[in-house]
């Protein structure tokens, strides 16, 4: 970080600036404070580009992109303002070199350094174009080595920052020796297979110092990109093979995400730099000198959804800017009692009769309940595993939860006091569940080993632990838990009591564990990708896997309604990758076990959003809040309401009080009426939800009547009867 210089603001958006931590051909980026003492990145775009409206519409964009990305490998957004006079935006600060400096400084990674960069990188990118999205200008000043791990930055104003800007007929848009020979060609038709081109390049660089298609000009690199072969001489030979695939000149014999991370998880981990090998073009050129072994430590982490996410330790802190987002979670919590939610805020609108209903019983709640707020964090040593997915799951009166710092802990839903905690590696992820005494946690000891644990739920004392798949989620069903073997092989059931129940072949395709209506299912696909053929349903049982129905392409399956496996068919499988896309769906889908038959529901007009079953309602959630209720079994629309309330959870319903609640990511709670959808009453945000509460999905959950949410690593509970 550079002092303030001569006409720099002191503060920008309410953050004071403490010095300069770099600049650009289209911005300068500051180290920023909040009145909190919270630390930030704030980038303020230079003047002459904030009278250009197509400037201020990509900038839109880029925090549109932003906030849509999991946050696990990026730094989230705190605030933005991209109409203000210089548009600006700030980001949490991650402290870190880039992989430019990295290199620089100490030169090459060494070959377990190289494996475990390119996994995390891998991950990154999954949950990338996950969100729909390309980066497009992967390269290593955009990527931070940070002490918890590699972070992908960056999602367009600073593309130019290097001054490798390339003007052609127009503004390419990246930066030629990292860009895929179609981004230079058509950069408007990209697809996620130009990330992969470009990881391959930053592989390259990594190992070596220098990237395989350097060149005097930038006309001259983006020539060799299009057309001449990649320069890999100095390559470790057990990564050739890889980066050789990922540089393909044709985007479709690129490897895909899944298999690329297939292929270097099976490379030794040696700390020792490998012995180079020439390949490609082999043209000598002066190389920085490879470093010997670094004392660096891997772990693995699991988001939300399947992927598996790898972490990284590198020696050499520094600072770096940070420019990313985050994405709305999920996690669905139904009570058949009762359900209110109370805070601070705003009165009831027209659900008078609903009122009435509710304030007509008395709430039940755990004994001696009151209003309670509890930062899940607590302070260990250790390499981190951030999973970015805290939350909590709740058996009658019983609440546990994971967090920061710990695997798990009993919550005394009443006081919000800790009854128990264990693990000392910080997790930061949900419970599977909670089932006849029994807390499943997951657990990930060391670099390849993945687990799950069962817990005693009135002590925390460990009962038994079997390994599992390090990619796919463990479920629970209806008699046990579903795993997927280490190997892929089969998929894995065992009993409460840890005993194993049964086992069914897997198939030699994309394959996850299900549960749908508490029935043990496998989900398939042919390829090595989820959502790029169809969706087939498998029911499994001992020792067999029996093909059930198979469903379109991209099909997102939502629980089962009277026994029937239930889906949603999207209106197109095709993959949109545009800023705030969110995918149309235009019919449920519901499968008769015994007959095999899929009846298809028409919906009145194509939905979008996330979807949530409960209590045969889909309840579709857009990221700009708007919430459309849909009956399973007719497909008509019941209600729809467009709310003001953004980044909202997943629904918590009380079939008695006859309310649907949410949470956001800022602690704020929302009460719909679940039969008209009319707002009841909101509340405010918490004051301080921390900082992980713009990169972690909210959660809202009901314990008897009680409301439980998750706002960043912010457990809070509020009674049912509304703001006072």
């Amino acid at each position: 970080m550079t002092s303030l210089s001569t006409g720099d603001p002191e503060s920008i958006g309410g953050y004071t600036l403490l010095g300069r931590l770099g600049a650009g051909g289209m911005g300068v980026v500051y180290l920023g404070v909040s009145a909190s003492g919270r630390q930030v990145a704030v980038k303020l775009v230079h003047g002459s580009y904030a009278q250009e409206e197509e400037f201020r519409t990509r900038f839109r964009q880029e925090i549109a992109a932003a906030r849509r990305v999991s946050g696990a490998f990026t730094a989230p957004v705190v605030d933005a303002d991209p109409d203000a006079d210089r548009p600006w935006m700030a980001t949490l600060y991650v402290p870190g070199l880039s992989l430019a400096e990295v290199v620089a400084k100490n030169g090459p990674l060494s070959q377990r350094e190289l494996r475990t960069l390119g996994l995390g990188l891998t991950e990154a990118l999954r949950d990338i174009h996950r969100a729909g999205l390309v980066h497009r200008d992967l390269k290593p000043a955009n990527v931070l080595m940070t002490d918890d791990g590699p972070r992908v930055i960056d999602f367009g104003i600073s593309r130019a920052s290097d001054n490798q800007s390339l003007t052609m007929t127009g503004r390419v848009i990246g930066t030629p020796p990292f860009m895929s020979p179609e981004q230079l060609a058509s950069p408007r038709e990209v697809t996620p297979a130009s990330d992969v081109f470009s990881l391959g390049s930053l592989l390259v660089f990594a190992a070596v110092g220098a990237g395989p298609f350097d060149a005097d000009t930038p006309y001259m690199t983006g020539y060799q990109v299009m057309y001449e072969t990649p320069d890999l001489d100095g390559v470790p030979e057990a990564f050739l093979g890889i980066v050789e695939r990922c540089l393909d000149k044709d985007p479709a014999a690129r490897p895909e995400l899944a298999q690329l991370d297939r292929m270097l998880q099976a490379l030794p981990e040696s700390d020792a730099t490998a012995p180079p090998k020439a390949g490609g073009s082999a043209k000598p050129r002066p190389r920085p000198t490879p470093r010997g072994a670094a004392t660096t430590s891997a772990g693995t982490t699991t988001g939300t959804g399947r992927g598996r996410r790898t972490r990284m330790l590198l020696t050499g802190l520094g600072t770096a800017l940070a420019v990313t987002g985050l994405s709305v979670g999920v996690g669905v919590f139904v009570s058949s009692r009762d359900t209110t939610t109370a805070s601070q805020a705003t009165a009831p609108t027209d659900a008078s009769d609903a009122t009435t209903t509710a304030s007509a019983r008395a709430a039940s709640l755990p004994d001696g309940w009151r209003p309670w707020q509890k930062e899940l964090r607590y302070d260990v040593k250790g390499a981190p595993l951030d999973y970015q997915s805290p939350g909590c799951v709740s058996e009658g009166s019983a609440l546990f939860c994971g967090g920061t710092g710990f695997t798990a802990a009993r919550i005394d839903a009443a006081s919000g006091r800790t009854l128990w905690r264990t693990g000392t590696r910080p997790q930061g992820v949900q419970p599977i569940g909670v089932h006849d005494g029994l807390v499943y946690v997951y657990e990930d000891p060391d670099d390849t080993t993945r687990r799950v644990v069962a817990l005693d739920a009135d002590t925390g004392q460990r009962q038994w632990q079997r390994d599992i798949n390090g990619t796919e989620d463990a479920v629970l069903y209806d008699g046990g838990l579903l795993t997927l073997s280490p190997d892929y092989s089969s998929f894995v059931a065992y009993g409460y009591s840890g005993k194993e129940l049964w086992q069914a072949p897997s198939l030699d395709e994309y394959c996850t564990p299900s549960a749908l209506g508490g029935v043990p299912y496998a989900l398939c696909s042919a390829g090595t990708e989820p959502g790029q053929a169809p969706v087939e349903l498998m029911k499994l049982e001992p020792d067999s896997l029996t093909e059930t129905a198979t469903l379109p392409q991209k099909a997102e399956a939502l629980g089962a309604v009277g026994g029937q496996p239930v889906f949603l068919a999207p209106q197109t499988a095709k993959d949109v990758y545009e800023a705030g896309y969110e995918r149309p769906y235009n019919a449920v889908l519901r499968v008769d076990p015994e007959t095999r038959e899929v009846e298809r529901i028409p919906l009145a007009r194509p939905l979008s959003g996330a979807a949530t079953l409960v209590d045969g309602v889909v309840y579709f959630v857009r990221s700009n809040g708007s919430v459309t209720a849909v009956s399973a079994d007719s497909g008509r629309q019941l209600w729809q309401k467009a709310t003001d309330v953004e980044s909202l959870s997943a629904p918590a319903v009380s079939a008695t009080y006859r309310r649907v609640y949410f949470s956001n990511r800022f602690g704020r709670l929302l009460a719909l009426d679940s039969r008209t959808g009319a707002e009841v009453w909101r509340t405010s945000a918490l004051d301080d939800p921390g900082d992980k509460a713009q990169g972690t999905p909210p959660r809202v959950l009901l314990v008897k009547d009680a409301i439980v949410a998750m706002a960043g690593d912010t457990a809070f509970s509020r009674s049912p009867d509304g703001p006072a």
